[in-house]
């Protein structure tokens, strides 16, 4: 197994304190590491690229959840992609372009088991960390199959201009919705939706009560209500739903720094009468789609019918500002940060 000269440290983000409310950049802290090489079985990773995500919020809160805490002191994680140095494992060679579970940091050494093959000319590498990847999948697995999307429906978004939101709207187009609709945070992002992404209606949820804006935008009403913010938008989606609505309940992002209980939905009894179902998506759940989702999602990408944006923000050492960025809403799509070479 062949390998190529890399340096003995690199950076690494660990966490420094859990946050209280909104993390803050004293949260964490860029440090240098050794560079470990690998043993039998592993594969050492040069990151091109890191991924920041709204779930890695609850990661750094000492809860249970479906996914353990970041702890205290210690390298943080989450999707990366980059080429292969050193090999110690069967199918990897270096030069390989790979995606894993280990980022916040320049080089990675892992068990190659928890590494998959990405093609660099199929998409451009950080594509697999947005539209061929994680957020890909969960817009996809979520509307088609945790919300049960099917023709003719009427679709509400929230968070639409994020990297899984926009990809759900223009889904849901594709697969024939009646309508989609969705909210923002700025009038940029909302005029995004509709002039890029084909969105039917937009709103700026700062622009007045959700409630109000959605009942203007569906006013027959909505069949499925795909949830990244939880709160007042999801209130306002159960009283627009209509009998046998269905909701996936992706993410809630408006309430992530809350130091208190959330104020609603208050309205969950209509649930009863409208027999709507509310379900919760973790996309670790749906991987059995993952080569079905590659295959329609690329083939859109080729056709120019689904569009696609990323924000970039370089150099490994803005990656916690990158993170403070996405909870504040500075994207349009996905969130990636591109390590200096």
């Amino acid at each position: 197994m062949s390998e190529q000269a890399t340096p003995t440290t690199a950076r690494e983000w660990h966490l420094a304190a859990r946050p209280e409310g909104w993390p803050k950049p004293e949260d964490f802290a860029l440090v240098a590491a050794p560079v470990r090489q690998p043993g039998p079985g592993e594969i050492l990773v040069r990151n091109e690229y890191l991924s920041v995500d709204p779930y890695m919020r609850g990661r750094m809160n000492d809860v249970k959840s479906y996914v353990p805490p970041f702890q205290l002191g210690a390298a943080m994680d989450g999707g990366a992609v980059g080429y292969v140095v050193a090999s110690q494992a069967d199918g990897f060679e270096v030069g390989d372009a790979v995606l894993h579970g280990l980022g916040w940091r320049e080089y990675a050494t892992l068990d190659a088991k928890h590494a998959v093959k990405v093609d660099p000319k199929l998409a451009p590498l950080s594509y697999y960390l947005g539209v061929l990847g994680m957020p890909g999948l969960t817009a996809y697995a979520g509307l088609l199959e945790v919300a049960s999307f099917k023709e003719g429906d009427t679709v509400f978004v929230s968070g639409a201009a994020g990297a899984v939101g926009s990809l759900v709207g223009q889904i849901a187009k594709l697969k024939g919705a009646a309508r989609v609709i969705g909210s923002a945070g700025s009038a940029e992002k909302v005029a995004k939706l509709v002039e890029d992404y084909g969105f039917d209606a937009a709103f700026n949820y700062k622009d007045g009560p959700v409630r109000e804006q959605l009942a203007k935008a569906a006013p027959e009403g909505i069949d499925v209500y795909f949830d990244n913010v939880g709160g007042d938008h999801l209130e306002a989606a159960i009283g627009a739903l209509n009998v046998h609505g269905r909701v996936t309940l992706c993410g809630a992002i408006a309430q992530y720094n809350d130091t208190s209980a959330p104020a609603g939905p208050r309205n969950l009894a209509l649930a009863i009468g409208k027999r709507l179902r509310l379900q919760g998506l973790l996309v670790r759940d749906h991987a059995a789609l993952q080569p079905q989702f590659v295959a329609e999602v690329a083939g859109w990408l080729k056709d120019g019918s689904l569009r696609y944006d990323e924000t970039v923000v370089d150099g490994v050492e803005n990656t916690a500002e990158a993170f403070l960025g996405l909870l504040r809403g500075d994207n349009t799509g996905k969130m990636v940060v591109r390590l200096a070479s």
